[in-house]
């Protein structure tokens, strides 16, 4: 009686990098945390619009300055979703199921990250149609007298902040794989270095290369200079490409249990 000779059953392809991406994009939405913060995004723009209609001379109520407002959400708190995009995997165990089905770490790292950069992005709309809203509500109501003119380069540093800020802090949860410890560093940080630029004039200048906040300002004006944009560079290599390189290595390097 002879064998019959079986062929091992073919592998199955490994889920693209749109599909992981799309994968950790819904993890960000769908926690509860994640819902919170993202509804507080909004609730924020929402509140601190009406307060600048109450309160802010009718001059400095136009669509560019209605549009700044509403940004204090997506840059207070997005860094907070990035955070836990990532430490969550740790806190509630689900890193063992993550990297068994997907080994390749840099894969779920990379994934992270394009879809926080999609989170970014997606503040833009909300906070525009709150700038427009607040805008034409304060017209209405016979407050807000400034310009509907809203610059595309404004726009488009608005889209850097964003991503970027989200990016770091997903580095900045790489890193440190501890959420409370790393949202404390993530606010605690650049207000101890704005608070040492400012205080010590001698650190002024070469603090000013690393100083995030500073070093940003000039891009919300016209004609940014290269040297402005160096510090740019500068600043986010210390605050994004920096953690996220020693990050990506601790995730390849860390034991799961």
């Amino acid at each position: 009686m002879t064998a019959l000779a079986v062929s091992p059953a073919a592998a199955p392809p490994r889920p693209s990098l749109a599909r992981l991406t799309g994968v950790e994009l819904r993890k960000m939405t769908d926690t509860r945390a994640g819902r919170w913060l993202l509804a507080l995004v909004a609730l924020t723009g929402v509140v601190s619009v009406p307060i600048v209609i109450a309160t802010s001379p009718g001059r400095d109520q136009g669509l560019q300055d209605m549009f700044s407002i509403a940004q204090l959400g997506p840059q207070l708190l997005l860094p907070v979703v990035g955070i836990l995009a990532v430490t969550a995997e740790w806190s509630q165990r689900t890193a063992l199921t993550t990297f068994a089905l997907v080994p390749v770490r840099w894969r779920v790292a990379v994934a992270k990250l394009l879809a926080g950069a999609v989170l970014g992005l997606a503040s833009l709309p909300v906070t525009l149609a709150t700038a427009v809203a607040g805008r034409g509500a304060g017209g209405l109501v016979g407050r807000s007298e400034g310009s509907w003119h809203l610059p595309s380069f404004v726009v488009g540093t608005a889209a850097l902040l964003a991503v970027t800020g989200v990016l770091t802090g997903m580095a900045f949860g790489m890193l440190l794989m501890n959420t409370p410890l790393a949202i404390t560093l993530n606010f605690v940080l650049p207000v101890a270095l704005t608070t040492l630029t400012q205080t010590v004039h001698r650190l002024r200048g070469p603090l000013g290369w690393v100083d995030l906040s500073r070093a940003t300002e000039p891009l919300s004006d016209v004609g940014v200079t290269s040297g402005e944009w160096a510090r740019v560079a500068t600043a986010l290599a210390v605050w994004l490409a920096v953690p996220l390189a020693a990050g990506v290595v601790r995730l390849n390097r860390r034991e799961i249990n």
